[in-house]
């Protein structure tokens, strides 16, 4: 702890020196920067296309090197920049607090002296038998501890049965203030000397050794660095971020930062913006990329089955960020809470006049298969939008827990998932560039009632023009236009040999699974449904009576006579294995809805 910071110090210190001082380190970082970008693409690249020698290669390593040096300082730079303007910010509030106690002190004409003890004046008083009494001032010292519950009857030496009793002498009334000045005076005190200890070994860390070598296991350490720095002041840039407002104001909060303060989330704090809603696209993809690896090392030190499934789907995510994809990749979110979070857009969803956003469902998480099966739904959706309007953007949206098995599907997770996913939706309709773009929301299996459930809230899913339901077990609603776009703007694809679109409703689901097990299903069905279109949450968004288009798709495989499984209910975005229904889905997420294929109602 910092004893030296005394009460007048602190008084009189001058934050604005601090965030000049870190105006100056962010100039040095970005000149760095400059110079990397100067060595990598002019002087490197331009020996490289003119020079084919032993001292060409050698000259290209010590070229190599001075780009790690300026990468390095670019780095560590920008640390001090965000650590002294973090001190600044900290220092603000108990520098505040001192200067209104002692304020305070000044209207009661109170002496605050060198050791922080205050002194107050003598004051008159009336005694118990009325008579004036001019009682003697004093001085009193404060503590640093948090206020406790004020004194009531018989504490403080008030009472007779109190240790310590002085009689019924009247009390000056200006020693219950001057105490409460002085104790607001030292807990200032206090917590500035805490954060600038704090800040003290945190800017300690950052000290280089004189002609360092900087080599590719230094450059790890700027992780380590970048942890320290966040720990310190990750509650001056978290106070910023407007977590509690909406996608648009928060659109409106990034826009009016200046560069510098970006670059200090971004390199220091990606996590706070990378799954931010109203952030845009790209910049949430930067901060996500800067993320990856922090998240993993997490992962990697937490053990245990969960941690390393997810870590093994974290490591193929980046793997396919290194690679060339098209439509270029975003990721637009990544979070270990609860099965795992991804959020992947194929193409830019801000320039995109199509945009949309699948909700997977059943068994979906973190893993490898999300990496190899789901997130290829998306981009087979983005290539084949792609070939009607190349303005366009597929995404899906893992943003909340999905159900693992059938056994413990309930509309929880979807009543918990809705709302964020209607956050993210406004989101990209706050960031997307065109007037006025087209959105489509789609829902495969247990995700189509997350989509259902979100659409049935309060002023629908911010801006979404369509919706497709994809092998739905329902959507807890009985019409299409329950959906908020109208019963022409809602598509369904529902296999016949797809099982999970064939559920029973729930009341008639065990005995059904009773009489016939899996092959039973629409044996219960028939029994107690008589118009056959109920399903597990609410009409079958496949029949008649639900009203919405239903288009052309694969029967697919039976499920016990061809030994299909769940083959049919996966297949809906493939198009090597359902052709008809993946262009169905591209028609209408480009908005040929005209063009799409049909068939007849359940």
């Amino acid at each position: 702890m910092t004893a030296t910071l005394t009460w007048r110090l602190l008084r009189d210190l001058r934050t604005a020196e601090l965030t000049d001082a870190g105006d100056t380190w962010h100039e040095v970082s970005n000149r760095s920067d400059s110079d990397r970008v100067r060595v990598d693409r002019a002087m490197s690249a331009k020996l490289r296309e003119t020079q084919q020698s032993e001292s060409a290669e050698a000259a290209l390593g010590r070229l190599r090197r001075l780009s790690r040096n300026f990468q390095y300082v670019h780095g560590e730079c920008g640390l001090v920049r965000t650590a002294l303007n973090g001190l600044a910010g900290d220092l603000a509030e108990p520098q505040n607090r001192l200067k209104q106690a002692l304020a305070d002190a000044a209207a009661l004409h109170f002496t605050v002296h060198e050791d922080g003890s205050v002194s107050y004046p003598a004051a008159r008083v009336g005694d118990l038998t009325g008579a004036e009494k001019e009682v003697p001032g004093s001085s009193v010292r404060g503590s640093s501890r948090l206020p406790l519950e004020p004194p009531g009857p018989g504490l403080g030496g008030t009472s007779p049965l109190d240790p310590g009793f002085r009689g019924f002498a009247p009390l000056n009334p200006n020693a219950a203030r001057a105490q409460d000045v002085a104790d607001r005076i030292a807990r200032a005190v206090r917590s500035a000397r805490e954060i600038d200890a704090r800040y003290a070994r945190t800017l300690g860390g950052l000290r280089a050794e004189k002609g360092l070598d900087v080599t590719e296991a230094t450059l790890k350490d700027v992780f380590r660095d970048t942890a320290d720095v966040r720990a310190t002041a990750g509650r001056h840039l978290g106070a910023g971020v407007p977590e509690e407002r909406s996608p648009a104001e928060r659109k409106k909060w990034w826009d009016g930062l200046s560069d510098e303060q970006r670059q200090e989330y971004l390199e220091v704090a990606p996590d706070l913006v990378g799954g931010l809603d109203g952030i845009p696209a790209a910049v949430r993809d930067e901060a996500n990329r800067t993320y990856l690896p922090v998240l993993m090392d997490e992962l990697s030190r937490r053990g245990g089955e969960d941690a390393a499934t997810r870590l093994d789907a974290l490591r193929r995510i980046q793997d396919r960020l290194r690679s060339p994809s098209d439509p270029p990749m975003f990721l637009l979110g990544i979070g270990a809470e609860g099965n795992g979070r991804a959020i992947v857009s194929y193409g830019d969803p801000d320039t995109a006049k199509n945009v949309s956003a699948y909700v997977p469902g059943l068994g979906t998480r973190l893993d490898g298969d999300f990496v190899d099966d789901t997130m290829k739904r998306a981009q087979d959706t983005a290539r084949g939008t792609r070939r009607f309007d190349p303005s366009s953007a597929s995404i899906v949206w893992l943003g909340y827990d999905a159900p693992q098995n059938i056994d413990v599907m309930s509309r929880g997770d979807a009543l918990r998932g809705a709302p964020a996913y209607n956050q993210f939706m406004a989101g990209l309709t706050a960031t997307n560039e065109n007037a006025d773009p087209h959105v489509t929301a789609i829902g495969h299996s247990y995700g189509s009632l997350t989509v259902g459930t979100a659409a049935k809230q309060s002023g629908g899913i911010p801006g979404v023009d369509d919706v497709i339901l994809l092998g739905s077990p329902g959507v807890d609603a009985q019409r299409a236009t329950e959906l908020g776009v109208g019963a022409d703007h809602v598509f369904v694809g529902a296999a016949d040999n797809d099982p999970v679109t064939h559920l029973p409703s729930r009341d008639e689901a065990a005995l059904g699974w009773v009489v016939g097990g899996p092959s039973g299903v629409l044996v219960g069905r028939d029994l107690f449904d008589v118009g056959d279109d109920d399903v597990y949450f609410g009409k079958d968004p496949a029949s008649e009576a639900f009203g919405a288009r239903r288009f052309q798709v694969d029967d697919g495989p039976r499920m016990v006579a061809e030994g299909g499984g769940f083959d049919a209910h996966s297949q809906y975005f493939t198009p090597e294995l359902d052709p008809e229904s993946a262009n169905n889905i591209s028609r209408i997420v480009s908005g040929r809805t005209e063009r799409i294929t049909t068939e007849e109602h359940r």
